[in-house]
């Protein structure tokens, strides 16, 4: 599932091929946590080579290819960084001619990386909005629904502002892949609505807890005062196409290899793990319980997804160390021979330097004996990662390339 390998095998195949092969001109523009690298992956197996190349990311890589442009972008909050990033973005699409082409290359994180306010708004408005529904645990479809509707960049706005043809290929962190969330659509059409991100500001905190601006420029889009995103049959976008050439469920392909190859009987959860983290972690556990009973040992569970957190104490973690957290706190119904873990395949959790924790029967007894608790504390005030850290059980891989959403792991003897 590395990012960049998986842009050379899209490339190989023959429509990709003659896509760029027809083009009098291909630009590249690399969005997302993965950028750096789907970007060198192009120009390595790029059947022609790139006019314009631009890569957006959370750090500037040591090398880039030749020619390229990079620029420092902000996550899981946008930042001035982002904002000149998607103005460089929107005007390399608007420089080309028709008989062009626009490459997008997508991964996670793309859509605070990439990120440009509407008319009359600001950044600080938007990055106080995203804050509050990240704390209000807002999914990431509600998220980028109400993204899209304060963007100029976001909902297909990308696409229509090109002058030739686009080809977006996009590895997807969103449960179900859809291409309208991932980095929240840049390039295809949109068929969410003012009135539906509106409504989520209602659901999540209320609209009195988010900028007066913000509020007044999605009641303003209800009532048709701004304009909508591009919704499916636009012709702006007749000639933008984009596919998934890194499923969010596939890194379970790769874990199952690995299970297997160290002796594991494997069972696949095939519902994706989504909802509140603490909650959906008991509930994980419970049915693992439930479907292995009559699995033969030694067993290996995979299930994948994206749960939220809501944040209310002060607290650092992330969604995946509450999942292990509170999957500790159900592990005595599997028995005493088990061992469970969720990480963030970008290998970052959060605002953290973990992926995620690992856990198993001992972790509260282990953590009593040295002093850390009471551990219920650390739940209450989102702070998993000092209860962890203390522990020595942070999973810790650094930058992975790839972001295809949260891998969970329970191994039972």
């Amino acid at each position: 599932m590395h990012a960049g390998r998986l842009v050379e095998r899209a490339l190989e195949e023959p429509a990709s091929a003659g896509t760029l092969r027809r083009a009098a001109a291909v630009d590249v523009i690399a969005a997302g946590k993965a950028s750096d690298v789907m970007l060198t992956a192009f120009a390595a197996a790029s059947p022609v080579p790139g006019r314009r190349m631009l890569g957006i990311g959370p750090l500037r890589p040591a090398a880039l290819p030749a020619g390229a442009e990079w620029q420092d972008a902000g996550h899981p909050l946008p930042t001035e960084g982002s904002v000149a990033a998607a103005q460089r973005a929107l005007e390399i699409a608007g420089a080309a001619d028709p008989q062009d082409l626009l490459l997008v290359l997508l991964s996670g994180g793309g859509s605070a990386l990439m990120a440009l306010p509407a008319e009359g708004l600001t950044l600080a408005a938007k990055q106080q909005t995203a804050r509050t529904l990240i704390e209000e645990s807002a999914d990431i479809y509600e998220l980028n629904t109400v993204r899209k509707h304060l963007s100029a960049i976001k909902g297909g706005r990308l696409a229509a502002r090109a002058g030739g043809s686009v080809l977006t290929l996009a590895v997807s962190d969103v449960v179900g892949d859809d291409l309208s969330v991932i980095a929240s659509g840049p390039t295809v059409p949109d068929d969410s609505t003012y009135a539906q991100a509106l409504a989520i500001l209602g659901r999540r905190g209320g609209h009195a807890m988010y900028p007066d601006a913000i509020v007044e420029h999605l009641r303003r889009g209800v009532a048709g005062g701004v304009a909508e995103t591009p919704k499916t049959g636009d012709a702006r976008l007749a000639r933008a196409d984009a596919r998934v050439i890194g499923p969010q469920r596939g890194a379970i392909e790769s874990a199952q290899r690995a299970a297997e190859a160290r002796g594991y009987h494997v069972h696949v959860v095939a519902a994706a793990v989504t909802g509140e983290a603490r909650v959906a972690a008991l509930e994980h556990v419970e049915r693992v319980a439930a479907v292995t009973r009559p699995l033969p040992r030694p067993i290996c569970v995979i299930s994948s997804g994206e749960t939220t957190v809501t944040v209310r104490g002060r607290g650092k973690g992330g969604r995946n160390q509450e999942f292990s957290f509170a999957m500790a706190l159900a592990l005595g119904t599997l028995g005493s021979q088990v061992a469970a873990a969720s990480i963030g395949t970008d290998g970052i959790d959060g605002p953290t330097d973990a992926a995620g924790a690992i856990v198993d029967p001992s972790t509260f007894a282990r953590a009593a004996a040295a002093g850390i608790g009471p551990a219920e504390r650390y739940l209450d005030d989102n702070n998993t990662y000092a209860f962890f850290e203390a522990l020595g059980d942070l999973i810790t891989t650094g930058p992975t390339c790839t972001n295809v959403g949260d891998l969970q792991v329970i191994l039972l003897a």
